[in-house]
């Protein structure tokens, strides 16, 4: 990920081996990272179980946040792919009932969005 795009807010792909050394405390038995993406210093990773986000807190980013959710709770997803002027790709995700997006993450251009779907489409849709 360039560091404009970070300053950006947008999200550059991670490599599943990074992730897993980095996140494998988080992750229960016979679970295993898919795909996973990183802000300036948040990252969401894609398992076989679950959505992991992590919120790093702080100046210093040693505080964290880690919120699962199921795929099971996401009732609907969305992606904007970027277009000439807009360079990034957006991804909505919907958690239960709830009428605007729960999440909502911008990738670089770098980013293939349609990976990310499949992989939302993937455990989502079962």
């Amino acid at each position: 990920m360039g560091f404009f795009s970070g300053l950006l807010d947008n999200a550059g792909a991670v490599q599943p081996a990074d992730l897993t050394t980095d996140y494998g405390m988080l992750l229960a038995s016979g679970e295993t990272i898919e795909i996973g993406f990183k802000l300036v210093r948040d990252v969401f990773i894609f398992t076989t179980k679950r959505l992991i986000l992590v919120d790093k807190q702080g100046l210093t980013g040693k505080k964290s946040e880690y919120l699962s959710i199921a795929y099971k709770s996401i009732s609907r997803f969305s992606i904007e792919t970027a277009g000439h002027l807009d360079l990034d790709a957006e991804l909505k995700i919907w958690v239960s009932s709830e009428t605007l997006p729960s999440i909502t993450r911008k990738f670089s251009s770098g980013v293939n969005i349609y990976d990310v779907q499949r992989v939302l489409a993937q455990h989502v849709l079962g």
